[in-house]
């Protein structure tokens, strides 16, 4: 690995979905800066953007859903799905091991990543309608 990519990784900017609603496509983004993917687990990242809902302006609409899944939505210049709040492809991008780093689980500089609610995504994957186009 490069010394360049290294240090991306140290100081690396990732843009989280928080979804409210798949169904009305309800989501905002949060950017979180300078962080360190070789030591930041999945579940600390997870705590921190449930800890940013809850206190910065703004996020007042979406304090009341159960943020407690993560999935990766896109890396940096990397191909965007179709659907405008989460990838429903792959899988296997679902963040589902708490003690791994960002790192581990693809992120990389400038990634984008979904922030929802497990319940609430099975059930749009089972019946993908949207009712707000």
């Amino acid at each position: 690995m490069s010394a360049e990519h290294q240090d991306t990784l140290k100081k690396a900017t990732i843009t989280v979905r928080v979804i409210k609603s798949f169904t009305y496509r309800t989501c905002k983004n949060l950017v979180a800066r300078d962080l360190d993917l070789t030591t930041l687990t999945v579940g600390d990242f997870k705590e921190r953007a449930r800890n940013d809902v809850h206190t910065l302006s703004g996020w007042k609409p979406y304090q009341n859903v159960q943020f407690d899944s993560m999935k990766l939505y896109t890396k940096a210049q990397g191909t965007k799905t179709q659907n405008l709040i989460i990838n429903l492809d792959n899988p296997e991008w679902m963040f589902d091991d708490d003690s791994k780093t960002l790192a581990e689980v693809g992120c990389e500089h400038e990634t984008e990543v979904s922030f929802f609610n497990m319940e609430a995504y099975e059930e749009y994957r089972t019946n993908p309608v949207n009712k707000w186009d």
